[in-house]
C-alpha cells in the first residue's frame, strides 16, 4: 500500500465497506450486538468513518492518492455514496440500524458495498 498516504486508514475503509457488503455480519453485530467482549460496531460508526473521519464518500476523487489507488476505486466508492444518500434523502438520518436494514433501499447498500469491496481488493 506504498501509492496511499495512510494505509491505516484504508484498512478501516476497507473494513466499514465490508461490513456494508455484509448482511449477515450486520444482523448479527448491529442488531443482537453479538461481538467479542470490548468490540462496538454499529452502521452510524461505519458512515463516520467513510464520511466524516476520511471524506472518501464525500469526496472520492479527492480521496486518490490519500485512501484510495485509482479512479476506478474512486468510483466505486461514488457509487456507495449515492447508493447511501438516496436511502437517507428516503428514509432520513434519525432511523436505528434495524429500520435501515428492514428498509427497501438497503439492498442497494449491501450490493454497492460488495462492488466497493471487490474494486478495492482487486486494485493493487
Amino acid at each position: 500500500m506504498s501509492d496511499i498516504r495512510f494505509p491505516e486508514m484504508r484498512h478501516e475503509i476497507v473494513r466499514a465497506v465490508k461490513a456494508l457488503a455484509d448482511p449477515v455480519y450486520q444482523w448479527s453485530a448491529w442488531i443482537r450486538r453479538e461481538l467479542p467482549p470490548g468490540e462496538y460496531d454499529e452502521f452510524t460508526h461505519r458512515i463516520h468513518i467513510l464520511y466524516d473521519d476520511t471524506q472518501v464518500l464525500e469526496d472520492p476523487d479527492a480521496a486518490i492518492g490519500i485512501h484510495l489507488r485509482s479512479q476506478k476505486e474512486a468510483d466505486a466508492m461514488r457509487y456507495l455514496a449515492q447508493a447511501i444518500d438516496s436511502l437517507f434523502n428516503e428514509l432520513g438520518t434519525d432511523l436505528s440500524d434495524e429500520e435501515y436494514l428492514r428498509s427497501p433501499g438497503w439492498a442497494a447498500i449491501v450490493d454497492a458495498a460488495g462492488a466497493a469491496l471487490s474494486t478495492l481488493r482487486d486494485d493493487g
